[in-house]
């Protein structure tokens, strides 16, 4: 109770604090700026899923009917717990907003919340919600087969009301991630209030009939992180038809990434034309395409950041192997009608399992972002991260070497393409 309450009394203290020319929070510039501005003091916010996956993986090809030996292990789960947990790794600390319940699943997925030292206050917690869970079937290779999940506890327990509680959190955010096991009216809360104090959202679309649910809160998204499923059923649900098609996938390990891009445009325009500002598509062991209309928004940072640990020293290292003028050429002078997409491609892995990879993506991205990283860099991060993921049997893995990180960053930024820079009009 006592550090709940601390907690809103230093919210209220911010806001007071403003300076004397700026009488509201929404006043306050808070979105991507030129710049590396990092005197405010603000914690990513994550709202989404918590839960325990169980992950089954025969060690011979299975048959129908009947049992088939291999390995049955538990893995602490949760698309935003996930990109959470990674986040915290390395170095930046987020407000996790989600539900669990009071039940042999939540109290595993607490434990580790509270080991790690990250704040529970946000995390509803009930004896009559039935914890997330989700059994994943692979195959030998590590592939996932089929899935069955259990995420009512999400879906019925994570609120409006619930999250409304942490609005104080929320609207000191430096970065607000939703993940898409929210329902639409959670969606909704959260982006208004993100909305009411210009603080950007990064929307995870976690799966293809999920993702479905970012109708009613694009014109509050800043960033998305479809893979390519995704995108198209997104892309269809934004232009309200059946005019867009998953690439096939054996077309599609055949073909260039110059020839995937262009079959994948048409659905990153339409995400693009409904306000989202970057769109990242993750493509697997094809890496991933960062895609903007505003070009220069590419070579800002977040301006509300701090530096969590390392004191910065991932923002230093990280930037000097990885120079923001390396695309400054293609980008200068290009207007907000200017489509530009860049290709950042994968780092060879010794793949062990591919759960956790796109979420860890992801963290390592925000991560970076809050340590004051430009969204280019910030996604050469994010891609070295997800190399580390793959090589590691839980779902994030248990530690990441910076210097490894920071290598990997450099390696994936100097390989990097620009594939599309030209005008739309």
């Amino acid at each position: 109770m006592e550090s709940s309450v601390q907690r809103r009394l230093d919210c209220v203290s911010r806001h007071l604090l403003l300076p004397p020319e700026v009488n509201s929070l929404a006043l306050y510039p808070v979105l991507l700026k030129g710049g590396q501005t990092r005197q405010e003091k603000a914690h990513p916010v994550v709202i989404g899923g918590m839960i325990l996956d169980i992950h089954a993986t025969p060690s011979i090809h299975p048959s129908p009917r009947t049992t088939t030996p291999g390995k049955v292990q538990y893995a602490l789960g949760g698309v935003a717990r996930n990109i959470a947990e990674c986040m915290s790794k390395l170095g930046t600390k987020s407000y996790m907003i989600s539900a669990v319940g009071i039940d042999i699943a939540g109290s595993m997925l607490l434990e580790y919340w509270n080991s790690a030292g990250l704040s529970t206050e946000g995390i509803r917690k009930h004896q009559n919600i039935r914890t997330a869970v989700i059994c994943n079937i692979f195959d030998t290779s590590g592939e996932l087969v089929a899935a069955v999940a259990n995420v009512e506890a999400v879906e019925k327990f994570l609120t409006p009301e619930w999250i409304l509680q942490s609005k104080c959190n929320i609207s000191s955010a430096s970065v607000l991630l939703v993940d898409a096991n929210l329902i639409p009216p959670a969606l909704e809360a959260s982006c208004q209030v993100a909305a009411e104090y210009n603080i950007p959202v990064w929307f995870e679309p976690v799966s293809v009939a999920k993702s479905m649910r970012i109708t009613s809160i694009v014109n509050n998204v800043t960033f998305a992180s479809p893979n390519e499923d995704e995108l198209i059923a997104m892309a269809n649900a934004l232009s309200c038809g059946n005019t867009f098609h998953p690439v096939e996938k054996d077309n599609c390990r055949k073909c260039s990434t110059e020839s995937l891009f262009q079959m994948l445009k048409p659905a990153i325009l339409v995400l693009l034309e409904k306000g989202i500002k970057i769109v990242v598509v993750t493509l697997g062991a094809d890496g991933v395409f960062l895609c903007s209309k505003e070009p220069n928004f590419m070579r800002s940072s977040l301006e509300r950041t701090k530096r969590y640990g390392f004191t910065g020293w991932l923002y230093d290292i990280v930037a000097s192997s990885c120079p923001s003028n390396k695309f400054f050429g293609a980008m200068q002078g290009q207007g907000s009608s200017h489509l530009f997409a860049v290709h950042f491609p994968a780092l060879p892995a010794s793949v062990v399992r591919l759960t956790g990879a796109g979420d860890c993506l992801v963290g390592g991205t925000l991560a970076s972002l809050c340590e004051g990283l430009d969204i280019m860099q910030s996604v050469a991060v994010g891609m070295a991260v997800a190399k580390h993921t793959v090589e590691a049997e839980t779902n994030v893995p248990s530690s990441f070497s910076l210097a490894s990180i920071a290598d990997g960053a450099g390696l994936v930024y100097s390989a990097a393409k620009v594939l599309f820079h030209q005008s739309m009009l």
